[in-house]
């Protein structure tokens, strides 16, 4: 570390010219210095490398075996800099080998991520895609810390602090399998309370939510007899059994295997977002895969 604090990155441009040239006046030449100030800095670069690095020779100068080892690490190192400094240029989906990380729950998988991915394979089939579980009390910390790029999560709730683009916005239908002898129809208010419920409890075990609160002040009450913490599982529920449940529009599109009705009560439903950490705003690669999903939804 004593080294680098000494290093001065311009001595070291000055070293690879001169390594390529082995000439000072051709070095000065290269770098637009004059020789003296390229023979300044070869006696700075000796003093650093306790080495004469060039020595005259009968066609210019000749490298020490000191040099020679420095040749190759120096010009990757320069170039490793050279692009770490220099201006992002536009992102190449079709060149690119990205790896992108989102967080995201089964919904936003099916909903989101699903109608994304043939697109996703054709323009970019180098990049790959991590589909992360989404922990929605670590979406702030993770994606600060550059674990995830991008979360899938509902407008209401999300973390603060975070960049957001809404996608769409939700609302929710009954469900129950094709067939099911009670939906026939809409049901009434009534009707509905009778059905046998399953219910999607995110933090698990939970039996109720948003259609009980809507339905309490009418005091009414349904039966909820299965809480399970992923909608997916529903889907297999309500097509195998007689019980229904609430699933989001979405989820349920040109499924033949269910039913599906409105609703006999109005329900909130809810927005859609995408969220990331400032530090990957202005990402190129970033930028792009947000407006490939924003597109695809």
């Amino acid at each position: 570390m004593d080294n680098l604090r000494r290093l001065d990155l311009n001595l070291l441009v000055t070293l690879d010219a001169l390594l390529a040239e082995h000439n000072v006046t051709r070095a000065a030449q290269r770098l637009n210095f004059s020789q003296p100030s390229v023979s300044v800095h070869l006696a700075k670069l000796r003093d650093l490398f306790g080495d004469p690095l060039l020595l005259p020779g009968p066609r210019g100068m000749r490298p020490t075996a000191r040099a020679e080892a420095l040749r190759e690490p120096l010009r990757q190192a320069l170039e490793a800099v050279e692009r770490a400094v220099s201006p992002q240029g536009p992102f190449d989906p079709a060149q690119a080998q990205q790896t992108w990380r989102v967080a995201s729950a089964d919904y936003g998988e099916s909903a989101v991520l699903l109608p994304a991915l043939d697109g996703l394979r054709a323009l970019a089939p180098a990049c790959r895609l991590a589909v992360l579980q989404m922990q929605p009390s670590r979406v702030a910390r993770q994606a600060e810390q550059g674990e995830i790029d991008l979360a899938l999560h509902t407008t209401h709730g999300a973390p603060e602090g975070l960049r957001r683009r809404a996608l769409f916005t939700e609302r929710y239908v009954l469900v129950g399998r094709a067939g099911h002898p009670r939906l026939k129809r809409r049901p009434t208010l009534a009707q509905f309370c009778a059905l046998e419920h399953v219910i999607v409890s995110p933090d698990g075990g939970g039996f109720h939510g948003v259609t009980d609160e809507a339905l309490a002040p009418l005091g009414l009450a349904r039966r909820v007899v299965l809480s399970v913490p992923h909608f997916l599982f529903v889907k297999s529920v309500v097509a195998s059994t007689d019980l229904v449940a609430l699933l989001p529009e979405r989820l349920v599109r040109d499924a033949p295997t269910l039913r599906v009705v409105e609703p006999p009560l109005e329900l909130p439903g809810y927005e859609m977002s995408m969220l990331w950490h400032e530090r990957s705003h202005r990402d190129p690669a970033q930028r792009w895969l947000r407006d490939h999903i924003a597109a695809s939804v």
